[in-house]
């Protein structure tokens, strides 16, 4: 092979010019313009591009048609997203908007008119609906002397069953292409190069469709199981000829593609095979040192060529809403002419290593065209060693323009059915109406050549649109927000007068971070076994008595051993906290608030650490683990800023008087804590008590004593003074009672069951001699959560919402989504997905990497779950209960459950279980399903998944919770966000995380000062 060339000089802006003249040239003469008003769909591509608000209505609701399978649907879809579009909409839109009823023959034909308009919308960029259709769309390209690379579209493979499916598709289309293409008259151009000949079926595979629980956080495991379901492909493909190409995702999958890329190609049997290539993205900031690894691998270690597809990248508003929502690194150029140069940059790259890199360009944008045809020309590269790829129904124009200059143009060519199609088409329809899109601004709106073939990196010093004031797609994502800020902005996300940031969650598609985590692991099992004392007034104690904490994934591992408090020690510990309680009180806020940012910190420097032990003493997941450790972080963080928000007196001030409203502390205070959250919800109320003032016995759960001594361990090392916060752990019968009704406990903060919340809240009340006042009590309580599945709604999102919200954590959550309402429409599709995706969670101890559902907390627990689940049977019908096999006997494991046709009023639909447990209930419509949802005792969470805005707008009024969630998980609140607590049975007192929280921890104060002396009154400052 050739030494790798490398230019000597830059390319010559010129030359790139003058390829992009002759192709503009070669454009003009064909005829029609690519955006021709003669079609409906440029027409609404039209509507888009001068109203945004109306495009993201309109790309709405064709995304939404595929559910919707009666015309009364149909139509009244239409009435709802485009109702407001007046005059701008075709005819018979602006009728069925304006004066059609939603049922009837008239509004039939409405639906119908909208169906086939959509499902021609579609056949312009999606070849056909089956292997046949697509087989005569291919042949058709190849008559006018174009390759192709066939894509299969479908839903989001989010079960094993599905996952077969889409391997099972794969060999058919191979071995119904091989077989006929292969037998079509030779094209030179397209079907040989220097090398020999060319691959005439080309497909391409993406590889999170081959497995259901495609997670970078187990990129081994997740290797496996894809190259498990890839390696018969390949196998086929090599076999008879056939090119493979391996599609690129979201940035959060990319590093595990490229593992599994590198992993399957260096195995014997594919080592020597050059008819294999990948998709690379341009507007990927990491993406140069990926290709420079690339090379390195194909030309050392795999030794032989690969293809790589370069292209822009398709998820843009995508990745810059993640990492705005997450508060992580932007992963893509924040502006359009970066990615341009990017592209520019990575051509060079590749062209000057076509020996190892086979480049194929994916573009519609003449500058990008143009300078690859200037770059191969200045490195000798001839034309058959790269191609061009565009997509199938966008830019016809220029791949004859670019084919007539003998290159070879392969069309990227979607095929499967035509409406479940639609988010292919959506993400077209964007890419052709967005601001920035190239076909768009030289197409539909006329600039000039000039300006469409500019150096994109001289738009870096150039006001021009596009380059300095607008961000990659247009923001269509930030039109649907509605917010003030930038598009790809953090600020955009939040609310303006807001200066709290949630802590980032850990990114587990980062190498560092599970290799910290793992590390971690380690470290901490190396100390197991300890023994962690009582601690008051800073001081531990000597240990009488030990509670032995286990890890519930593996019982056979002791985590540590929890000294369990005597009534003497609680009565201590109390008289401890009284002791420092006045002289804390009058601490300024500011020292208050300065402790909780320390203590917020020490969790920052040992955040894996921590979460480590969350992992091994309560069975939670990795990243369940990590964010109970953010939480924990957040509200330190949250409540000190709120403390300084309240802590300056209001003055409601008249001539000769002052008057200050202002807060002061209540005493001692009592926080008793679960272990499902074991950091979070015991730093969230002990955080909030130490800031207003309050002197705090810690009572962590029996379960999580080890991770209540390790937040000891931070509050002492951030400098709590002696006797601010003291440690006791214990049996919750034995101390409990004590802790709660000492006459000098003045408040008691509870998470736990409604059981005991009731009564604390009860023993709380009385006032026995000595004690001159009441005790406030702050509970949260539970809750049997529902989530609506209206009919319209995204299975794909609904099915994955609905089994991470039942089941995250093994149901042991107080917001865990316990109930399933799902309206008739959709019932028997939505409940047949539920199962399988729910068969195909991994059940495993916790601290490994690919875990969905670890164990349950105690054997106590699962011998309650299990007992459930048996009378369950005789109360609904059950569908699905996943063995755990041999994890029964290494932990306290319960699979999953599932019931169906639960009536309302049945036992497992109304008590909290607290367990992988999930109800699945049938309603015949919104109305039914809100009730149903209404009707427990409890009212914390609630969810819904509906695509209707009208529907969104009843729930939000009916649905009536403390947190309710649209289209998405109804677990995981953040603080400050989403402000956490219910009422009915689920609470007493105001939400966590939000801004009335902290109140409930502080007395109120007003000292009015009468300033007259004699006739005398200081001056005000009103008076002239």
């Amino acid at each position: 092979m050739n030494p790798t060339r490398r230019p000597s000089t830059p390319v010559p802006d010129d030359r790139t010019k003058d390829y992009g003249r002759e192709i503009f040239a070669r454009v003009d003469r064909q005829g029609p313009v690519l955006f021709s008003r003669t079609w409906l769909e440029d027409k609404l591509m039209g509507l888009g591009m001068h109203d945004p608000a109306l495009k993201v209505q309109l790309f709405r609701f064709v995304d939404t048609l595929p559910y919707l399978k009666e015309p009364r649907e149909v139509s009244r879809h239409l009435r709802e997203y485009l109702g407001e579009a007046g005059d701008q909409l075709p005819w018979w839109a602006r009728l069925g908007t304006r004066f059609i009823p939603a049922g009837g023959v008239l509004g039939g034909a409405l639906a119908w008119a909208a169906r086939s308009n959509a499902e021609r919308m579609a056949r312009k960029f999606i070849a056909g609906s089956n292997v046949a259709e697509a087989v005569a769309a291919v042949h058709a390209m190849r008559t006018r002397g174009l390759a192709f690379t066939i894509d299969l579209l479908g839903e989001a493979t989010i079960t094993e069953p599905e996952a077969d499916h889409v391997q099972k598709q794969y060999l058919d289309l191979l071995a119904g292409l091989t077989a006929e293409v292969n037998a079509w008259p030779e094209e030179p151009v397209i079907d040989r190069d220097d090398r020999g000949p060319i691959p005439r079926v080309n497909v391409s595979v993406k590889l999170s469709a081959l497995f259901s629980q495609f997670d970078p956080i187990d990129p081994e495991g997740t290797t496996r199981a894809v190259c498990r379901r890839l390696r018969p492909i390949l196998s086929l493909a090599k076999r008879t000829g056939a090119f493979v190409n391996f599609d690129m995702e979201q940035h959060s999958f990319k590093d595990t593609t490229l593992h599994i890329f590198k992993t399957v190609l260096t195995e014997p049997e594919f080592r020597d095979w050059p008819h294999v290539g990948i998709a690379i993205q341009a507007y990927l900031t990491d993406t140069e040192a990926d290709l420079h690894v690339l090379l390195d691998w194909a030309k050392n270690e795999r030794r032989c060529p690969v293809w790589v597809r370069l292209v822009k990248g398709a998820y843009w508003d995508y990745e810059t809403v993640i990492a705005a929502q997450n508060d992580w690194p932007v992963p893509v150029f924040t502006k359009k002419w970066q990615s341009d140069a990017n592209f520019e940059k990575l051509t060079e790259f590749l062209l000057a290593n076509v020996d190892w890199l086979v480049p194929a360009f994916g573009s519609h944008n003449i500058r990008s065209i143009s300078h690859a045809m200037a770059t191969a020309e200045k490195l000798g590269v001839p034309k058959w060693r790269f191609e061009f790829q565009m997509l199938y129904g966008m830019a016809d124009p220029i791949k004859e323009a670019i084919q007539s200059l003998g290159y070879r143009v392969r069309i990227y060519t979607p095929y499967g059915q035509l409406l479940p199609g639609m988010a292919y088409l959506v993400r077209r329809l964007l890419e052709n109406s967005s601001n920035d899109s190239f076909l768009r601004q030289g197409f539909a709106e006329g600039l000039s050549e000039e300006v469409l073939l500019r150096d994109p990196a001289s738009n870096a010093e150039r006001g021009i649109r596009n380059a300095e004031s607008t961000t990659q797609t247009g923001a269509t994502n930030m039109a649907a927000h509605a917010t003030n800020g930038t598009a790809g902005s953090h600020s955009a996300l939040r609310t303006p007068h807001s200066t709290f940031k949630n802590e980032p969650l850990s990114d587990f598609s980062v190498a560092g971070n599970r290799t910290a985590m793992a590390a971690a692991l380690a470290k901490v099992r190396t100390e197991l076994g300890r023994t962690y004392p009582l601690v008051i007034d800073n001081r531990p104690l000597p240990v009488t008595k030990t509670l032995d904490s286990v890890n519930p994934s593996r019982t056979s591992e002791l985590v540590g051993k929890v000294a369990a408090a005597t009534v003497e020690q609680a009565n201590a510990a109390v008289a401890s906290c009284v002791k420092a309680f006045d002289s804390w009180r009058d601490v300024p806020v500011s020292e208050r608030a300065a402790l909780l940012r320390r203590v917020a910190d020490q969790f920052r420097s040992r955040r894996f650490e921590l979460a480590a032990w969350i992992v091994l003493e309560t069975g939670k997941p990795w990243r369940e683990s990590d964010a109970d450790v953010a939480e924990a972080i957040d509200f330190c963080v949250y409540y000190a800023a709120e403390m300084e928000r309240f802590s300056a007196p209001q003055h409601r001030d008249v001539p000769g008087e002052d008057n200050r409203y202002f807060y002061d502390a209540r005493g001692v205070a009592v926080v008793i804590a679960p272990w499902n959250f074991p950091l979070a919800i015991l730093t969230g109320m002990a955080a909030a008590a130490v800031v207003a003032g309050n002197t705090v016995i810690l009572k962590p759960a029996e379960q999580s004593g080890v991770i209540g001594a390790k937040l000891m361990e931070c509050f002492v090392a951030a400098g709590a003074p002696a006797g601010v916060v003291n440690f006791v752990p214990g049996i919750g019968e034995d101390i409990g009672p004590t802790l709660v009704t000492h006459p000098d406990v003045a408040l008691i903060a509870f998470t736990g069951s409604l059981k005991v919340a009731l009564a604390i809240n009860e023993q709380a009340a009385k006032t026995p001699g000595g004690q001159n006042f009441v005790k406030k009590v702050i509970a949260e309580m539970g809750g049997k959560n529902a989530v609506i599945v209206d009919a319209d709604a995204d299975l794909d999102e609904a099915v994955k919402g609905v089994v991470d919200s039942a089941f995250g954590y093994g149901g042991q959550k107080c917001s865990a989504g316990s109930r399933a309402i799902v309206l008739s429409g959709i019932y028997d599709q939505f409940l047949s997905r539920l199962v399988e995706a729910t068969k195909s969670l991994t059940v495993s101890a916790a601290d490994e990497p690919g875990c969905s559902l670890g164990p349950v907390i105690d054997a106590e627990s699962r011998d309650r779950i299990l007992k459930t689940i048996e009378s369950g049977k005789n109360e609904a019908r059950l569908v699905h209960q996943t063995d755990v096999g041999a994890l029964a006997s290494q932990g306290y494991f319960v699979g999953p459950a599932i019931f169906a046709d639960v009536p309302e009023t049945a036992g497992i639909a109304q008590e909290e279980i607290f367990g992988p447990v999930l109800s699945v209930i049938r309603a015949k419509d919104l109305d039914e399903a809100i009730r149903i949802a209404n009707g427990t005792k409890y009212a914390l969470t609630g969810g819904v998944f509906s695509r209707s805005p009208t529907h969104l707008d009843q729930v939000k009024r009916r649905f009536r919770v403390g947190n309710l969630y649209i289209n998405r998980k109804c677990t995981g609140a953040l603080v400050d966000r989403q402000p956490f607590g219910g009422f009915k049975l689920s609470g007493i007192g105001s939400k966590a995380g939000g801004p009335d929280y902290l109140l409930q921890f502080l007395l109120p104060r007003t000292v009015t000062e009468n300033q007259m002396r004699r006739g005398f009154a200081p001056e005000t400052g009103t008076g002239e």
